[in-house]
């Protein structure tokens, strides 16, 4: 059973134990700061917490002592001559632009954090780029053939591209349209298969090591685009993947949530909004049956809050034919939370997640009942065992 879960907040990183009078959070470290995500390398130890701070900036931190102190690590830096294709938004009335202007990339946010078995170590960020480390978090380097993906527009080095890209922003671009990658699952039985999320664009897949990608969107539907079926611009919020049987994944999207059973080389749409399952931003997968998984729904794009009043998790335990609301312990009244994409994960029986609000609840029995751990904490972005 789990004993340690790690928690990120917009005002520090926090450790929540367990004890034999249960369950209880401590501040680990960055009191103040913005933790966007915290995890444990389970090949080294090494925790890692990726800062945001709103004055001085993304920031890679570690701690080698299990939390007793923290160092700024090797940072993710944007190469010279890196650029994107900025967003043009058209003033009232007036027509879309037909080019978009190419803007020299920096460092807006670092996403998230995931580790391969063979010790290789992958960071999303916003603007897009994935930053791989092969000397356990010594360095760090932009992975060109993604960053120059023909979905992106080509080669931004050394010409002015294609003119024409499908990769679009998110609203969580601190402050500037711009795409990020917030999921990268690593398949633990072959650490050369990754697989990537992006807002606004869709999945991309390497199986050698992030030499080459391809796109991983067929059977994808997109309600806000003129062509629902389009190969690109859909918005991921979260994808997971099944460590056991690492050909199941599955995402949670903005257009409804979708199951993979062959490895991501097609999707279906398993949304039943009758039952309050379609919005929602995380998504976890049971460690050894890749059909059974867990959602916190939202109720909607425009109403980003619980339905109805009450909180409630999402069970499938067949590939999303049917699901099952488990509401025991969580409160069905006068809650207006909403869970972010990275603050949702199990191990296990174990389940837990964080809200918004800095309500924090575990379930020991894969979610058939909920204790609350705290109802005080900063809004909570990321939550991972270990």
């Amino acid at each position: 059973m789990a004993k340690r879960i790690l928690v990120g907040t917009r005002k520090g990183t926090f450790a929540i134990e367990k004890h034999a009078s249960g369950w209880a959070p401590r501040l680990l470290g960055h009191a103040g700061q913005g933790v966007n995500f915290v995890a444990r390398d389970p090949n080294t130890g090494t925790l890692w917490a990726l800062l945001g701070h709103g004055h001085w900036g993304a920031k890679l931190s570690r701690s080698k002592d299990d939390g007793v102190t923290w160092e700024d690590a090797p940072q993710s830096v944007y190469p010279e001559g890196a650029g994107h294709y900025a967003d043009v938004l058209p003033a009232e009335g007036e027509p879309a632009p037909t080019s978009r202007p190419i803007k020299a990339s920096t460092l807006l946010k670092l996403w998230v954090i995931s580790f391969g078995s063979d010790g290789r170590i992958y960071v999303g960020t916003i603007p897009g780029g994935l930053f791989v480390s092969d000397d356990g978090g010594e360095s760090f380097a932009l992975n060109r053939p993604l960053w120059n993906h023909e979905s992106r527009g080509g080669d931004l080095f050394t010409t002015d591209g294609t003119g024409d890209t499908h990769w679009w922003g998110t609203p969580a671009s601190e402050g500037e349209f711009a795409p990020g990658i917030h999921s990268v699952a690593v398949d633990p039985q072959n650490p050369k298969r990754v697989l990537v999320a992006i807002s606004t664009a869709g999945v991309l897949e390497t199986t050698d090591g992030g030499q080459t990608w391809r796109g991983r969107n067929k059977g994808m539907l997109n309600d806000y685009l003129p062509d629902p079926e389009a190969e690109w611009g859909h918005d991921a919020h979260f994808i997971a993947l099944c460590p056991a049987q690492p050909n199941h994944v599955w995402q949670q999207n903005h257009s409804g949530v979708f199951y993979s059973s062959d490895g991501a080389a097609t999707w279906k749409r398993v949304s039943q909004p009758e039952v309050g399952v379609h919005f929602g931003f995380p998504v976890a997968v049971d460690d050894h049956d890749g059909r059974t998984a867990w959602l916190v729904p939202g109720k909607s794009d425009a109403e980003r809050m619980t339905i109805g009043g009450g909180l409630f998790v999402a069970r499938t335990r067949d590939g999303g034919e049917s699901w099952e609301a488990l509401r025991n312990g969580l409160p069905q009244e006068h809650a207006y939370d909403v869970v972010y994409r990275h603050a949702l994960a199990n191990r296990g029986a174990c389940l837990c997640f964080g809200t918004t609000t800095g309500n924090l609840y575990v379930s020991e029995d894969s979610g058939d009942s909920f204790v609350t751990v705290a109802n005080n904490l900063p809004p909570v972005y990321s939550v991972r065992f270990g």
